[in-house]
């Protein structure tokens, strides 16, 4: 395949330079657009075909022959529908359009969402007139693809995509550094997503950074970045109020009771937090997240080894959306915890009653729970929760409540299994 290096010359300027264009490289990006004009605006399935073979083609130089028949046959259908290209954009506009920058914008950001993003990347060096198009009209955008120099590669586009809303920058091996983010605060304002899992370079510089610049984060993933401090978390959630979506899995570090509280006082629209091996954490967090979050719908304490009951109780008591909850390796978990959610289930039977007199019926109460390595609980409390809870299921395909390493719950069913059971005693086989 094709590599970013060999296509893209990153560097801080006007933007993304292309180097070594090779003629198929050249090719494939001029048939990808043309036949996806042909393909919107003509409708014919076949063309779908078409450029799957000819961009497959391009990707392997020892097949160039079959560019050229994928070329010929492009051209023969092309006549078949109207002789010539120009007549092609003439059914769009009425009007001749003689030069790719002449493509309305609206025309090409259809195309270019057809494709993947590093090809979006590589068109918009195609021209001034695209690069700005995409500039302005391109909202969501990953480079995760990005094997090196991905650092680099943010500098030079940060400035350029304004109307950014999303934005996913996940890597394998660490590269991002704070001058990159410090880049997408600068200059992404509008950004509501962003994902930064794995990197591992960044500093609390790049928490003030996006706590000055993209206040409209709704959904923010850091899990992995292990060099962030709670003084530095609890300075971004004073800003990023909006946040619905924080994912620290394996923040360490950044994730204390300290820190718990700043997000249970700042956000408190927060509805998905992952906390996964935050091994800091103790049950004053966890309240004080309870008592801040009313809405929170899903919760991973997964390792998270110095909670206890007391947290599970004040997340039954007050977070009454609560909806999956990760207890994974929470070893100091007992009975009690079990029945508080029981008990939470039934109180809040009525929301559900009110819900469904107004039309707007959404099951609530838990679907998903996760008890796994939990191994001071007893049957009778785990039953009892999945009593209540219907949507928690053990039966084979559908686990929804996860007990492994718990040899002493091997009795706990849901009530699908329980049904089949008395259906299958209710009518015994004939032969017995």
């Amino acid at each position: 395949m094709l590599s970013t290096e060999t296509l893209i010359h990153y560097k801080r300027g006007p933007g993304p330079t292309l180097v070594k264009k090779s003629y198929g490289e050249t090719l494939m990006l001029f048939y990808c657009v043309l036949v996806s004009f042909l393909f919107i605006f003509l409708r014919l399935s076949s063309f779908e075909v078409l450029i799957s073979e000819i961009y497959l083609s391009l990707l392997n130089p020892s097949v160039s022959s079959a560019v050229v028949e994928s070329r010929n046959r492009l051209k023969k259908m092309m006549v078949s529908e109207g002789g010539s290209l120009n007549l092609c954009f003439e059914k769009m506009e009425g009007n001749m359009i003689t030069e790719w920058k002449d493509i309305p914008v609206e025309l090409l950001m259809r195309i270019l969402s057809l494709v993947d993003d590093r090809t979006v990347i590589i068109a918009s060096g195609v021209c001034i007139g695209w690069r700005d198009a995409i500039s302005f009209g391109l909202t969501r955008l990953s480079l995760s693809w990005c094997k090196k120099d991905m650092n680099s590669l943010v500098l030079s586009l940060a400035p350029k995509l304004v109307k950014l809303q999303t934005l996913v920058l996940r890597q394998d091996k660490p590269q991002l550094e704070d001058s990159a983010v410090e880049a997408i605060a600068n200059h992404c304002h509008e950004l509501q997503d962003l994902d930064l899992s794995k990197s591992l370079k960044l500093t609390d510089h790049s928490l003030y950074s996006l706590a000055r610049g993209c206040t409209s984060l709704t959904k923010l993933n850091l899990s992995g970045c292990t060099s962030f401090s709670d003084t530095g978390l609890a300075y971004l959630t004073r800003f990023c109020k909006k946040l619905k979506v924080l994912n620290l899995c394996g923040c360490v570090e950044a994730v204390s009771d300290n820190a718990l509280q700043a997000i249970g006082e700042n956000c408190s629209q927060m509805q998905s937090l992952n906390l996964g091996w935050c091994e800091k954490i103790s049950d004053d967090g966890v309240m004080s997240l309870a008592d801040g979050c009313p809405d929170l719908r899903s919760l991973d304490l997964c390792g998270c080894v110095l909670i206890t009951d007391e947290s599970v109780v004040a997340l039954a008591n007050r977070c009454v959306h609560l909806r999956s909850l990760g207890l994974y390796y929470c070893r100091n978990i007992t009975d009690r915890a079990m029945y508080s959610l029981a008990q939470s289930g039934v109180k809040n039977k009525h929301e559900m009653w009110r819900s469904v007199k107004k039309g707007k019926f959404d099951e609530e109460g838990l679907r998903s729970l996760n008890i796994s390595q939990c191994t001071y609980l007893t049957p009778s409390a785990v039953q009892a929760v999945c009593d209540t809870f219907p949507a928690l299921h053990t039966c084979s395909g559908r686990h929804s409540l996860v007990m492994s390493g718990c040899l002493n719950l091997t009795s706990v069913h849901c009530a699908c299994i329980l049904q089949a059971h008395r259906t299958h005693t209710a009518f015994p086989h004939p032969a017995h």
